[in-house]
């Protein structure tokens, strides 16, 4: 495949409406032609399995159950916590793409969120990048060899713990409370954790607490399994229905200390190694959800009539769109960028460094994603107002905004992040230590 293959163009005719590795006039260093098999058998997952369903599942407030082991079968779960995803993998499941590098996760996680709805991405991925991630990386091995092919296969389900009523990106200052047994073989754990993606129906909570003093010293991961003790309770919230966002009580929850996630009062480590990853898939499902805005907005305009004309005879009209696509665009150069680095980059290296830089591309991304949503409730008027109909996604997409602006840091964390990480860097390099 080169610059001069001029191959049909792949999915949506409209001008930016798909990356433009998908244009059959574009090439990309970044993708090849397992990159173009792996997104054919995501697209077509997702066009038979998952966007005929959206809109029943958001009212639902629920993603059925089997449509987990639809997803492990097509071979699409393992690849949502890394390569290593399809190592715990049955034979019977659909391969591994040859050449496997994060660039394959972009794309599941790009065509996925072409259904418009952040709670149904959420509620189909969340739990495994999140949640089982950490298991994967820090559990011991009889755990990890339990829990995660258990977890993939959708026989049992998983969640992320570490956000408090009290507590948001603040991560340090948890309160929830874990203390060794008499006889130290249990962890009692207490306390109260919120907006927990997936918690509804979670098997486990890869959980946030205290062991040690206040600070991030002081905190622990555990892997706690539902059992007595544990109490969930589903929120009533503004999007992202079909997530399962759950408040989680803890009452007395023995936790066997097998069930330690790393080291005792190191949880910190724990957490923050899988913070890049976390804030990378928002980016990833930004850019799309604002390209799909974009999309639908472009057609929209070519029919709906005003003033005897179409919307994108208006001049007004064509230039609400052009600055869609322009910042569209120009985020998915700088996330397939970012991709590339965590391609190429060791882990550790990576924690460090592309900290700033993710935490800046996600502030920037949710941004131009509510723009897009305005933007497009806009063009579309009454039409973006309605929970059905013509302008459906743009009124569903514009409610799920914040549940990508605040998650995983909010856009004001995440700025000051950067620029601190940044003025850290430029002492560094002046003191000749870099």
């Amino acid at each position: 495949h080169s610059v001069f293959d001029m191959s049909p163009p792949y999915g949506s005719l409209v001008p930016y409406g798909e990356p433009s590795w998908y244009r059959g006039d574009h090439d990309s260093p970044y993708y090849n032609q397992s990159h173009r098999d792996w997104r054919d058998r995501c697209r077509k997952f997702v066009e038979y399995e998952i966007i005929p369903y959206v809109k029943e599942w958001e009212e639902a407030k629920k993603v059925p159950l089997d449509v987990y082991k639809k997803l492990y079968k097509a071979g699409l779960t393992p690849c949502v916590v890394g390569e290593r995803g399809f190592d715990f993998a049955d034979p019977s499941v659909a391969p591994k793409p040859k050449g496997y590098d994060v660039f394959h996760e972009l794309i599941l996680l790009d065509e996925l969120s072409r259904c418009g709805s952040g709670g149904v991405v959420g509620g189909l991925v969340v739990g495994y990048s999140i949640g089982l991630t950490p298991v994967m990386n820090f559990a011991r091995p009889s755990v990890r060899d339990r829990v995660v092919p258990a977890c993939l296969r959708g026989e049992e389900f998983i969640s992320l713990a570490v956000t408090e009523p009290q507590t948001g990106s603040d991560v340090a200052s948890i309160r929830a409370t874990a203390k060794l047994s008499a006889d130290g073989k249990h962890y009692i754990v207490n306390g109260e954790k919120k907006w927990i993606t997936n918690g509804i129906f979670s098997d486990y909570f890869t959980t946030a607490v205290r062991t040690g003093p206040e600070g991030m010293s002081g905190i622990s991961v555990l892997l706690v399994p539902k059992g007595p003790g544990v109490t969930v309770r589903q929120m009533d919230c503004q999007g992202v229905w079909s997530s399962g966002t759950t408040f989680v009580e803890f009452n007395d929850v023995k936790v066997p200390v097998e069930n330690l996630l790393g080291k005792e009062n190191e949880g910190f480590k724990v957490i923050m190694y899988n913070f890049n990853h976390e804030r990378w898939g928002f980016v990833v499902q930004a850019v799309r959800f604002s390209r799909l805005l974009y999309e639908v907005s472009f057609k929209y305009a070519q029919k709906r009539k005003t003033f005897g004309k179409t919307l994108i005879e208006h001049p007004v009209i064509r230039w609400k769109l052009a600055e869609m696509a322009r910042q569209i665009e120009g985020a998915q150069g700088w996330m397939e960028s970012l991709t590339h680095q965590m391609c190429t980059m060791p882990p550790k290296q990576a924690v460090l460094m592309l900290g700033g830089p993710l935490a800046l591309c996600k502030a920037h991304c949710t941004k131009m994603f509510e723009y897009c949503a305005r933007e497009a409730s806009q063009i579309f008027g009454g039409n973006a107002y309605t929970r059905s109909g013509l302008g459906e996604v743009v009124e569903r997409l514009y409610r799920d905004v914040r549940a990508l602006a605040i998650p995983g840091g909010s856009e004001e964390i995440m700025l000051d992040l950067a620029v601190r990480q940044a003025n850290g860097q430029y002492k560094m390099a002046m003191a000749g230590k870099l």
